[in-house]
Formats: structure tokens, C-alpha cells, sequence
């Protein structure tokens, strides 16, 4: 898996209205409301400073999921230079997942039962003779060609997240978010060289994420549910982004399967990427579109949703 934000097709990016998202009212007497009248939003008016974040390469998300809205971080990095969240602990906390790894274990054990003293010597030569021959088939071009790939691999920047365990981190303030950067509590992102400059530096103020790193999964299944002629581009193509992000960062598999190149779900995120970007290639985006259920897609977002929804870990 790489770095969908590298890899996929960038396109104009609309800040998508939540439904209770409405404009000022007007006044009988005096027009637009007074400005004390109008509902402030967390985010301040002025520009942000973002000389922090791009020196230290990280950066401030902000994910909205059905349980609420929270902050947390997010970095891109070469994959040979991270260590994987270790997801044994949330695993062993899941009792449908624990059952199928004993299951699975039991199935790959095998018995082995020794006849004869020369027949166990004739396997032995046997699976000898054929490691040899595997062997002698290689040639020295694959492995080269193995090598390079793996190196290109690790070279490939991934995402990683503020994450402990397998569970995703959210903060419901910035306050909270600055709080437990400053605490050294354990996380995978303290394994980056600028994570104690972070510490030192970053205040409440700061986090600000840009609009393309704020994600809105809770309207996800509803717009689907909508129907073809009320489908958000922007909205869907974003939550594809972040979902692969995620999956990959916080080791979901079966996430990373429904999202994988040839699925339905993929189907969609590159036909709705083809009517974002104009040209013939919208008539014919527009076109595969109409092919993809809605019910079908509505359903595959519910339980890629509700499976990122479940390793959260929400902090105030």
C-alpha cells in the first residue's frame, strides 16, 4: 500500500456544507445580523502561521465520524524508517478476532507421524533435493530485480498517525490535542526525529488543519444514500483518501481489501474523480457512475466507517 495522497489524482477541492451549515439571517429592521449576533466558528479568521508544520513535516487533521468530531496528527514518511503500530493488544481485546486466530492456528499445525527411520530419511532427502533444484532455478537478474523492489518499497513514503496500539487518537480540542503532545505519553508518532521539536513548540493556536486535511466521514453514508444526482465528489474522493490513510496506518486489512484497486468501492472513487476533473473523461465518469448502486455503496461505506469508528480511542 502506498500513499494515496501521492499517488491518486489531485482535484479542486470544495469545502462540503454540513446540513445545519446555514447562512446568517437577515434582520427586519436593519438587515444583516450584528456581528455579536452571528454563531463564531473554533477556527480563527486571520491566516495561520504554517511555518511549524511544514518544517517538521506534520501535520493537524480533523476527522469527523458519527460518535463526534475530533483533532489529531498525521505524517507522511519512507516506510523502511517507521514501526508499525503494534495492534496485539486491541486484537486480544476483540473476541471474534482472537476466536479466528486460535482457529487458524490449530488448522496450520500439523502432526507429523514417523513410520520408519528410512522413510522419514527418504523425505528428508527428498525435500532436500527439491529446495536444491529451487534454488538452481532462481537466477541472479530475480533476485536483483527483488531487491530493487523492496528498496523501492521502503523508499515510499506512508502514512502515520497519532496512534497508540492500534487506536487512532481524537481530540475533541485543540487544548486537548497540545496537552497530550506535551505529556510524553508513549505514541507512534514520538518515533519521528522532529516529534520532541513538535512538543516544544506547538501551541493550542496551531492547530488549524488546512482544508484538504479535514475529513467528514459521518455525512459519507448518507450522501450516498441520496442517490447518483446528489453524490459529493469532494466529500467521497476526501473520505477515500483518509480511509486508506487510515486503514493502512492502524493495520485494518479488511479496510484496505474494500478499498484495493478493482473493488466496487475503488470503482466509484475513480469515476468520481473522472466528473471532478472535466473534459470527455466527466461524461464518461458520469456514465460509470450510473452502474454503481447506490444501496451497494451506502453499505460497503457503513462498515468501512464503522470499522474505523471502533479503534478509536477519543480523548478529551
Amino acid at each position: 500500500m502506498g500513499n494515496p495522497k501521492h499517488t491518486e489524482v489531485s482535484v479542486a477541492r470544495q469545502s462540503p456544507q454540513r446540513p445545519d451549515a446555514d447562512e446568517p439571517e437577515l434582520d427586519d429592521t436593519t438587515g444583516a445580523a450584528e456581528p455579536d449576533e452571528i454563531e463564531e466558528t473554533d477556527r480563527p479568521a486571520g491566516p495561520v502561521d504554517r511555518a511549524l508544520w511544514d518544517e517538521l513535516r506534520i501535520d493537524p487533521v480533523e476527522i469527523a465520524l458519527p460518535a463526534g468530531t475530533g483533532f489529531t496528527l498525521r505524517a507522511y514518511r519512507p516506510a523502511n524508517t517507521l514501526t508499525p503500530t503494534d495492534v496485539t493488544e486491541r486484537d486480544l481485546d476483540d473476541p471474534f478476532l482472537a476466536r479466528r486466530q486460535v482457529i487458524e492456528e490449530e488448522q496450520d499445525d500439523e502432526t507429523v507421524v514417523i513410520l520408519d527411520e528410512e522413510v522419514a530419511a527418504e523425505f528428508a532427502d527428498s525435500d532436500e533435493d527439491e529446495s536444491t533444484r529451487r534454488r538452481a532455478a532462481g537466477t541472479d537478474t530475480d533476485d536483483t530485480e527483488d531487491e530493487a523492489d523492496e528498496d523501492e518499497a521502503g523508499d515510499e513514503e506512508v502514512p502515520v498517525f497519532l496512534s497508540n496500539q492500534g487506536k487512532l487518537l481524537l481530540f475533541k480540542t485543540p487544548e486537548s490535542l497540545v496537552s497530550f503532545i506535551r505529556s510524553g505519553a508513549p505514541n507512534d508518532l514520538s518515533q519521528l526525529d522532529s516529534w520532541n521539536e513538535l512538543s516544544d513548540r506547538v501551541e493550542p493556536a496551531d492547530i488549524v488543519p488546512l482544508d484538504e486535511d479535514t475529513y467528514e466521514l459521518d455525512l459519507v453514508v448518507e450522501n450516498l444514500r441520496g442517490g447518483h444526482d446528489s453524490w459529493d465528489s469532494t466529500l467521497l474522493i476526501e473520505a477515500g483518501e483518509v480511509a486508506r490513510d487510515l486503514s493502512y496506518a492502524l493495520r485494518l486489512p479488511a479496510v484496505l481489501d474494500m478499498l484495493s484497486a478493482g473493488s466496487s468501492l475503488d470503482d466509484l472513487d475513480e469515476a468520481l474523480r473522472a466528473t471532478a476533473n472535466g473534459g470527455i473523461g466527466a461524461f464518461m465518469g458520469r456514465r460509470r457512475l450510473k452502474k454503481i448502486g447506490a444501496q451497494t455503496a451506502s453499505l460497503g461505506w457503513r462498515t468501512i466507517v464503522g470499522k474505523i469508528s471502533a479503534v478509536v480511542d477519543w480523548r478529551d
